[in-house]
């Protein structure tokens, strides 16, 4: 019996979350599947891209952690039961 895979699989199989069993059988499902290996080589693009991206907070963020974390004194524990 063959197995269909889904863009799901492709996805998992992409973020190395598959066996090796199902590596094998996707490798194969992708050689076979235009629509899925489209898919495969757009995902891995936009993976690609999304490694790219770089989120810097605010000056007025960061004033604003520094500016709640400075109300704890470091003798008082963090945690209180």
């Amino acid at each position: 019996m063959t197995k269909t895979f889904t863009y799901d699989d492709v996805v998992r199989y992409l973020y190395a979350e598959t066996t090796e069993n199902e590596n094998e059988l996707i490798v194969e499902a992708l050689a076979l599947d235009d629509d899925l290996m489209n898919f495969y080589l757009d995902s891995l693009e936009i993976k690609s891209q999304m490694n790219k991206i770089v989120r810097v907070p605010s000056d007025n963020t960061i004033a604003g952690i520094l500016s709640y974390s400075q109300q704890f004194s470091t003798e008082m524990p963090a945690l209180s039961y």
